[in-house]
Order: C-alpha cells, then structure tokens, then sequence
C-alpha cells in the first residue's frame, strides 16, 4: 500500500500500532527513548518490534538537551533516524552518523533563524504547534518551499488534502495511542487520515 505523502506516526508504544502503520504504507514510525516520558519505549521493547515489522524507517525520538545523553542512547537504541527538540545539539550531533529530524514549535520566535541555520544539518524540521492559523499557513507555504518539513498539528481528515495541493510539505506527522488493553486498539482518528492518503 502506498500514500501520497510521507507520514511519520510518533509516540509509538506497542506492536499493534507498529504493525497497523507499517501495513498502511507509513513511512517512519517513532519511539520515545526517554525515561521520564509516559510513552516511553525500552530499547528491548523496541527491538521485540522490530523483529515484527518491516518496511518502515524507525525514528528514535527524545527531548533532552545532553549530547552525552544522546550519544549513550544512540548507543542502546537500533534506529534509523534520530529526532531531537534541542537546536543547540547541532550541529555536533550531525556527526554522530544518523540522519536528523528537529522538532521546532510554530509559535518559537526563532522558528525562521532555525530553518535558516540548521538546514544543512537535518534531514527533516517538524514543525509542532497549537493551532494552525492562516497566517502560519501562509509562513508554512512560504518555509515548506524552501525547507524539507513535516507538519505535526492541526491536521484532520478536513484539511489534509488542501494542505497537500497548497503547501510543498514533505509530510505529515501523527501521534500513536496507548492500547485500551493488550492487543485492543482504537484506530479510528488514525485510520481516517491514512485511508485518506491511500492511493488507489
């Protein structure tokens, strides 16, 4: 099954739901590597994953701002990208041999300086926020012309295909869910986008 855009799927907890994207035709999906995070993923739980699912590119994602730190993950995790929220990380951590995706919020006043600066570094910004505006969008169009980002918010089975035909995003990004009990999952948010993406 193929989409028609790129979609990275976060927060990824559990088998069922790394199963359920890989079989849609999602192109990444991500783990949280940090241990304070309650959608935190051990690196023996990711490998069990991996042994079950091909076909995707496995983003391990965290927030801490210690290279130290994220080197030792990097060491502990098997994982095709590596997706960071600190800038002041780049470009040291460049060198550390993963392609980078970096979180940056809409509203940072220094959204614009980080495209700027840190486009050579990253293989993808995603942009997170509150609530996609009409200014944003139109800053987005502008951005997405230049920059290789992945839009994180205000997407919904409303908007998806307008914001494909007006921007030049290279993607989108979804968040995964806990599982209501082992094996049980509720896809019905998740499932009504990516059926959307389908190409016939």
């Amino acid at each position: 099954m193929a989409l028609q855009t790129l979609v990275k799927v976060s927060n990824i907890t559990n088998l069922s739901d790394a199963r359920y994207c890989a079989g849609m035709g999602v192109e990444m999906i991500g783990f949280v590597m940090d241990k304070f995070s309650n959608d935190y993923t051990p690196p023996e739980k990711l490998k069990e994953i991996q042994s079950w699912v091909a076909g995707v590119q496995i983003v391990g994602e965290t927030e801490t701002t210690d290279y130290d730190e994220v080197i030792a993950l990097l060491q502990n995790y098997e994982i095709d990208l590596l997706q960071i929220a600190d800038p002041g990380l780049l470009p040291r951590i460049a060198d550390a041999g993963k392609p980078i995706i970096l979180k940056i919020q809409a509203e940072s006043a220094y959204l614009e300086d980080y495209l700027k600066l840190y486009g050579s570094f990253v293989e993808y910004f995603l942009i997170e926020g509150e609530e996609l505006s009409d200014f944003f969008l139109f800053r987005l169009k502008e951005y997405a012309q230049e920059y290789p980002v992945i839009l994180g918010f205000g997407i919904d089975a409303h908007k998806i295909h307008e914001l494909l035909t007006d921007t030049s995003i290279k993607g989108i990004a979804l968040k995964g869910t806990h599982e209501i009990r082992p094996g049980y999952k509720d896809y019905d948010e998740l499932s009504e986008i990516l059926e959307l993406l389908e190409i016939d």
